[in-house]
C-alpha cells in the first residue's frame, strides 16, 4: 500500500517524545499564513478540524491531516516529514525542543499514482 505521508526516523524519535509529554498527538500541513508551510503538532483535539481538511495518513501513530485546496496540489507526491534543529512555528508543540518539522515531498512514480487511484484515494 501506497502511504501518502511517511515520516523519518528522527522525526519519529521526536513524535515519541513529545507523545511522553503531551500525550496522543495529531498534525496539520499549514497552509503558509503564520508559520509558513511547516507540518504543525498539536497534542490531539486542540486543532478543530473541518469538513475542508483531509486525513492523508498517520504518522507515529498520529493522525496527519492537509486542507483539501493544499491537498489538491499537492495529491501526486508523498509528503515526507523530518526533523531538523531550529525553532520552527510558534504553535507546533515541538519548538520548545529546538527542533522543527520539516516537509519533504517526492512524486509518485506512475506504479504508485495508478494504484492510488485503483484505491479510490486521489
Amino acid at each position: 500500500m501506497v502511504e501518502r505521508v511517511t515520516a523519518t526516523d528522527k522525526a519519529l524519535e521526536l513524535i515519541e517524545q513529545l507523545k511522553e509529554k503531551h500525550g496522543p498527538l495529531m498534525f496539520h500541513q499549514s497552509g503558509g499564513c503564520c508559520d509558513g508551510s511547516s507540518p504543525m503538532c498539536y497534542p490531539e483535539g486542540d486543532l478543530i478540524v473541518g469538513n475542508q481538511d483531509v486525513l492523508l495518513g498517520r504518522i507515529g501513530d498520529s493522525p496527519f491531516y492537509i486542507h483539501k485546496k493544499q491537498y489538491d496540489y499537492w495529491k501526486h507526491t508523498q509528503l515526507i516529514i523530518d526533523v531538523v534543529d531550529g525553532r520552527g512555528g510558534m504553535f507546533s508543540l515541538e519548538g520548545v525542543e529546538g527542533k522543527r518539522f520539516l516537509s519533504r515531498s517526492r512524486p509518485f512514480t506512475d506504479e504508485e499514482y495508478q494504484e492510488l487511484k485503483t484505491e479510490g484515494v486521489l
